[in-house]
């Protein structure tokens, strides 16, 4: 983790996986069934902060739940991958579609179902509270846990370092 910002120049493209990523990996059960998460505003700042800077967001996730998409739909994501059993198959699609380098991609992921993906991509991140095995791969371990803004402190370090954090652009939705 050394000399990550070096790195963190060559950024465009942030894939993010959701539990344990955008949520602290709690999901609540109601009484009819249905799964409830919670997910930070300030990933959801950034987010839509990123988008309007010209990055771009993928959200690639094993869960299946409509909330999520019109979570991620109403903060301007456009790439929403749900119930995805094999990440590295959507990922390398993505890739041969869209030519990626991946000196240009981040992903950020918390347990071994991305371990995969991210030993690929040209910056491994993950949260603070990310299995052992993907803070090992990770070249940025947010000090920040899942469901905290471990999204927005990613996202805000690529911006300061690429001098795009804080202008006009931040001040308003």
């Amino acid at each position: 983790m050394s000399n990550y910002k070096a790195l963190l120049s060559n950024i465009n493209t942030f894939i993010f996986d959701v539990d344990g990523v955008m949520t602290d990996g709690i999901v609540l059960l109601t009484p009819d069934g249905q799964m409830l998460r919670s997910m930070n505003v300030k990933d959801g700042y950034a987010i839509q902060l990123a988008i309007k800077k010209g990055y771009r967001i993928i959200i690639i996730t094993g869960g299946n739940s409509e909330a999520v998409r019109q979570r991620f739909e109403g903060l301007g994501v456009k790439e929403i991958y749900l119930s995805i059993g094999n990440k590295l198959e959507v990922f390398h699609e993505i890739v041969k579609r869209d030519n990626l380098k991946m000196e240009n991609v981040l992903y950020m992921g918390d347990d071994i179902i991305d371990y995969e993906i991210m030993r690929e991509v040209g910056v491994a991140a993950c949260p603070a509270d990310a299995a052992e095995e993907i803070k090992h791969i990770s070249k940025y371990i947010s000090p920040v846990p899942g469901g905290k803004g471990c999204a927005r402190d990613v996202l805000e370090q690529v911006m300061k370092v690429q001098k795009k954090w804080f202008d006009e652009d931040g001040f308003h939705w």
